[in-house]
């Protein structure tokens, strides 16, 4: 152990779950002051979770804390499941929010407003950096890579809010669920499925592909980011009306549930996020 070593608060939470361990694991290191990027990324890549976050002092006055969200090969600006777990994880070790209606994050895309309501906690939507139709090409490799059939395609839009997301709306959750996870290595691949329940408690089911540090495409159990733009699309085009919740993990054994509502102009994306581990680490 270094002699620089320092012992901090360190929570794993289930966020978006539904039930017991039926959501997307996060884990966070608190009063990370002294941590250096370094160890950040190399713990990130040691828990191997799809982010690892570090609380800190916040630098902008109007911030409760600020977050370094890190995925085992990088940091990223913004991410929704990582958000809400780490607003938890930092009230229920004592947090105080300077308003008592709002918890203010810092982080790479700026400040990001979170509210509670009974278990669960939502933020609001950061705007979407990319949007629009995709090109026919850019289709054409998603429909490729997923061996998805042309007809199940409605629709497609990019649905960029940090993690460059492209969208593509399917005929049905039933065609959704059944596009096989691809294999082989297609760099820059961030992909969200979604399709519409024809009744019951989900509105919509949601998969979101991804590729990791060495190309392979992944699948996330459940993914704020993704479903905060996907909502700006398909509540933009009438697609689904507020408010309403969407099923993801449903393929990987997950059940995981994503709660979204309108507030004026804001679309808030919320869940539970239970703790699970509570205890400290060294770093």
């Amino acid at each position: 152990m270094s002699d620089t070593s320092l012992v901090h608060k360190f929570h794993e939470l289930d966020v978006f779950a539904s039930g017991p361990r039926s959501g997307n694991p996060l884990a966070v290191v608190h009063d990370a002051v002294g941590v250096s990027e370094q160890a950040m990324q190399e713990f990130a890549r040691w828990t191997n979770f799809s982010e690892t976050t570090f609380l800190l002092p916040p630098t902008d006055p109007d911030a409760d804390y600020r977050v370094r969200i890190f995925t085992p090969a990088s940091e990223l600006p913004f991410a929704g499941h990582p958000t809400v777990g780490s607003a938890t994880a930092w009230l229920a070790a004592g947090g105080m929010p300077q308003r008592e209606d709002r918890v203010v994050q810092e982080c790479g895309v700026g400040l990001v407003e979170l509210r509670q309501a009974g278990d669960t906690i939502a933020f609001a939507a950061p705007p979407l950096i990319r949007s629009g139709a995709l090109r026919a090409e850019e289709l054409a490799q998603i429909v490729e890579v997923l061996q998805l059939d042309a007809d199940d395609v409605v629709d497609s839009a990019w649905v960029d809010n940090g993690p460059s997301w492209r969208g593509v709306r399917l005929r049905s959750a039933e065609a959704v669920l059944a596009v096989t996870a691809p294999s082989g290595v297609h760099d820059g691949f961030h992909v969200g499925l979604v399709g519409p329940h024809p009744a019951g408690e989900c509105a919509i089911e949601v998969r979101a592909f991804f590729n990791d540090s060495t190309g392979a495409v992944r699948e996330d159990p459940v993914t704020g980011s993704l479903n905060a733009s996907l909502a700006q699309w398909l509540l933009g085009e009438g697609v689904v009306s507020a408010p309403y919740v969407a099923a993801q993990g449903s393929c990987l054994g997950r059940a995981g549930r994503v709660y979204v509502d309108v507030e004026g102009d804001d679309i808030w994306i919320g869940g539970r996020a239970p703790i699970v581990v509570d205890g400290t680490v060294t770093l």
